[in-house]
């Protein structure tokens, strides 16, 4: 059985909520700050296909690596003129930036993690831009050890060189490593391939893609890991 003498987290949907319901609230304010003649659907429809090729594009390791913040103005660029918009891309994405820089954490987010810190070195490793990261994290109750985004390795999960670059600078082996995640691609696939031991956090129960790994240990909150971990993690 493995000790485990670091936890490294994933940001959203692990830590603070992200439900995508909030989007079109999000979309709503960008409509209301520039005075534009659309719904917040009319104009979420016109901009999500330009974030599923962003999604999709960004697992390509040919491709040149693009942030949150370009990919997402792209995006508003392409809204804008379809629903023939005199609209702002730049400023969209500020407010977008903005907004999530607001998510909340989970009820039991830091109580979970005070019982953690301590015991444990606590590092955040997530795809995600400074911009709206960093801002994210005063929200949060602790401080974490590092924090790594892929706008700083210019790389995304679930290439296992991002896993790899933050136990690089924690100083530890992935076989002493937990990482906690929402996503089984992006979070299980990706702790495995770095040799780490991924705890999928599942909180409303959504089924396995069978093309995936099956994640080894699975919890439903957060208040389910600190004893987990003091178990300690068979393989």
């Amino acid at each position: 059985m493995p000790r485990i003498t670091t936890v490294v987290f994933d940001m959203y949907g692990t830590l603070v909520q992200n439900p995508n319901d909030t989007n079109l609230q999000i979309f709503g304010n960008v409509i209301e700050q520039q005075g534009l003649k659309t719904t917040a659907q009319e104009l979420w429809d016109s901009w999500a296909p330009a974030e599923e090729e962003f999604q999709v594009n960004r697992l390509d390791p040919d491709r040149p690596f693009q942030s949150y913040f370009n990919a997402w103005k792209e995006g508003f660029v392409l809204s804008f003129a379809t629903l023939k918009l005199n609209g702002d891309p730049h400023a969209a994405t500020q407010q977008f930036f903005r907004d999530i820089s607001r998510r909340t954490p989970y009820p039991e987010t830091n109580e979970a993690l005070g019982e953690i810190q301590g015991r444990y070195t606590m590092a955040l490793l997530s795809n995600a831009d400074d911009g709206f990261l960093l801002p994210n994290l005063e929200l949060l109750e602790v401080g974490f050890d590092i924090v790594l985004t892929s706008e700083q390795a210019q790389i995304y999960k679930p290439r296992p060189e991002l896993f790899q670059m933050i136990l690089g600078q924690l100083g530890v082996s992935p076989g002493e490593t937990a990482y906690v995640g929402d996503r089984q691609l992006e979070d299980v696939q990706g702790a495995l391939d770095a040799g780490m031991y991924p705890v999928w956090i599942n909180r409303d129960q959504r089924p396995l893609d069978p093309k995936l790994p099956t994640p080894p240990h699975q919890i439903s909150s957060l208040s389910q890991l600190p004893a987990l971990l003091h178990k300690g993690l068979p393989v």
